[in-house]
């Protein structure tokens, strides 16, 4: 499962507990080699490629990649005046990203100093996710973060009630649902369009992605902003929900089998940078 992030085991929301005799530091991180060839591209080329990239999960983090310096065109990085200190692994060294006429700042990250127990990110380079142009997987792209190892979706179906209102409002109705467990999160309810009245849905400005799932729409209903998402194409490992919608319980009211579903602690995380500074907006996975 996600182990830093949601409710994930090395998360401050985490559900579960290690069975310990003495309690574990506030904070774990931990790196482990990916063993997946990751590409980055930035103004039409590719600027880093490697099948050494070394995984950071940290608290409250989606993971991120670092990338042996060899493995990075070392052209395409130019060092700022930048320096922050991250509150484990010491100094941060930061760098715009140029490539022809195009340049980018605060698009690189470099750990100068690490401390002896994390000397394996010495010389490794990551890249914020949202100043390149692209991250692949081989010769697929992956989207909204990189993608965590032990993440897993199961789509299930169920013979349950769920029901969706807005005040005496009835926006969705529906006795054949799929419920979608994902790492970490609450389960996710998705109702079929059949069983909606599509009338009280109007489309929201704005999408997000998900490497897991694809590209997520989102819905107004009535006065609650972005109550409810969909993803229209979705990605062939979790093609069920195609097309289907799931609502948020924190926004309009969703009841399972007349019980009101509430939303769950924990339930957003933040884009990865290596300090706060970083225009990293919060994401919230669905």
């Amino acid at each position: 499962m996600g182990l830093s992030w949601q409710q994930g085991p090395l998360s401050a929301s985490a559900i579960g507990h290690f069975l310990t005799p003495e309690p574990l530091p506030q904070r774990l991180l931990f790196a482990e080699r990916l063993r997946r060839r990751m590409r980055v591209r930035f103004n039409g080329t590719w600027i880093a490629d490697s099948e050494n990239v070394l995984l950071l999960h940290e608290p409250g983090r989606y993971p991120v990649a670092y990338y042996p310096r060899t493995d990075v065109d070392p052209q395409a990085l130019v060092r700022s005046d930048k320096v922050t200190r991250h509150q484990d692994l010491g100094e941060t060294t930061w760098y715009a990203v140029r490539v022809g006429d195009r340049v980018t700042e605060r698009a690189a990250w470099e750990l100068t100093a690490p401390p002896g127990h994390a000397a394996a990110f010495e010389d490794r380079v990551a890249f914020a996710w949202r100043a390149m142009d692209a991250f692949y997987e081989e010769d697929e792209r992956i989207l909204g973060h990189a993608a965590d190892p032990y993440h897993r979706i199961d789509i299930r179906d169920t013979s349950r009630t769920v029901e969706v209102r807005l005040a005496d409002t009835v926006v969705a109705r529906s006795e054949h649902p799929v419920v979608l467990y994902e790492s970490g999160f609450a389960p996710r309810w998705y109702v079929p369009r059949a069983d909606i009245d599509e009338s009280l849905l109007s489309p929201a400005e704005g999408q997000t992605f998900c490497p897991y799932k694809g590209l997520c729409d989102y819905y107004d209903i009535g006065t609650a902003h972005r109550a409810a998402w969909s993803y229209r194409d979705a990605y062939s490992e979790v093609a069920r929900i195609e097309g289907m919608v799931s609502f948020e319980p924190d926004q309009v009211e969703v009841r399972l089998d007349g019980r009101r579903l509430e939303i769950e602690p924990g339930q957003k995380v933040v884009a990865h940078g290596v300090d706060r500074g970083l225009d990293a907006d919060e994401i919230t996975s669905r």
